[in-house]
């Protein structure tokens, strides 16, 4: 069973709220691997925290996007959202870190192509498909 998998049996795609410092640390570790080449696991675990909604945990996934070319591309913007857009923008504002600022900045230049019709719910039902895991 590969790390992905693991985490999938243990916490499932969408865990319940007691698990995220897990998950965070889980990511964290993740991030800091230089040698990780398995984005899939660490999509799985931004995924999990997207599905628990915790606004602070943008921060976090636009670290994990940032951490090589291969994430940018691979961890999908959307997913910085999982408190919904409005909010997490509201967050980064007050974070006030330069982070923040350039998260903030990335959302809002791709809110016309990647938020015009966000729904959480649909995009989570879209990462069900691709676990197949029953909608």
């Amino acid at each position: 069973m590969n790390k992905e998998e693991t985490v999938l049996d243990q916490y499932g795609l969408e865990p319940d709220r007691i698990y995220s410092e897990n998950i965070r640390t889980l990511l964290r570790e993740e991030i800091d691997n230089k040698d990780a080449e398995d984005n899939d696991y660490l999509k799985t675990l931004c995924i999990m925290l997207f599905s628990i909604g915790a606004v602070e945990d943008s921060l976090l996934i636009w670290e994990a996007k940032q951490k090589n070319f291969d994430t940018s591309c691979y961890i999908d913007v959307q997913l910085l959202c999982g408190a919904e857009y409005d909010a997490t923008l509201d967050y980064l504002l007050t974070a006030a870190s330069e982070e923040a600022v350039e998260t903030m900045d990335y959302l809002m230049n791709h809110e016309e192509t990647d938020f015009a019709s966000f729904s959480k719910g649909e995009i989570m039902n879209d990462y069900k498909r691709y676990y197949g895991i029953p909608v």
